[in-house]
């Protein structure tokens, strides 16, 4: 089994490589090149920063949205969107402005809304709640760092920040998580092995 590990400058990305391999990967591809997402029969898509950065630096490496597309959305690969990875798996995001997204999941990142009991940005440790049984994300407490949150179809799973808050979405072989697993210790490197056994 080859995963492919994207590295399209979105900064987490040697932290879930670490978290990856402590799951128990064996054969990791830390890439840029389309054809080796291509051949593999993994894909994890990491990310931080804004929405816009991210779409631009994906859109920026030749053939590789294409690719995602060719193996994880029409393929039936296993896919896993991380934090800003799994935000751009909807149709837009309004960090600095509307820009479109991978479209994979119809929705829209949104800033989430400070209150005196909710700081933005959200960052700490939530439950993580999953709205029915999911092969992948179980009930747990995950490390989340954002300020911007999905809204839209697709929802697997919610945590609460003064208000429900998007944790995990997905849909057949697609799954997008907006906490850290890298950061989320035995949770996170559990939900991990699960993605590595995972035959949606």
């Amino acid at each position: 089994m080859t995963l492919a590990l994207i590295d399209y400058g979105a900064g987490n990305l040697h932290s879930v490589a670490n978290a990856l391999k402590a799951a128990g990967v064996a054969d990791m591809a830390i890439t840029a090149d389309a054809e080796v997402v291509r051949r593999a029969d993994r894909i994890v898509l990491p990310g931080v920063g804004a929405f816009r950065a991210c779409i631009d630096g994906l859109a920026a490496l030749p053939g590789m949205i294409e690719a995602m597309e060719e193996r994880a959305l029409h393929g039936g690969v296993p896919f896993l969107g991380v934090c800003v990875g799994m935000q751009l798996m909807a149709s837009e995001g309004e960090e600095f402005g509307t820009h479109a997204g991978l479209g994979w999941l119809p929705g829209t990142v949104r800033k989430l809304e400070a209150s005196p009991e909710a700081r933005v940005p959200h960052m700490g440790w939530n439950d993580v709640v999953p709205l029915g049984e999911h092969p992948i994300v179980h009930p747990g407490e995950a490390y989340f760092l954002h300020s911007y949150a999905f809204e839209g179809d697709g929802v697997l799973a919610t945590t609460t920040h003064g208000q429900p808050v998007t944790a995990a979405i997905g849909r057949d072989n697609l799954l997008g998580v907006q906490f850290h697993p890298e950061k989320s210790q035995r949770y996170g490197i559990a939900l991990l092995e699960r993605f590595l056994a995972w035959q949606p």
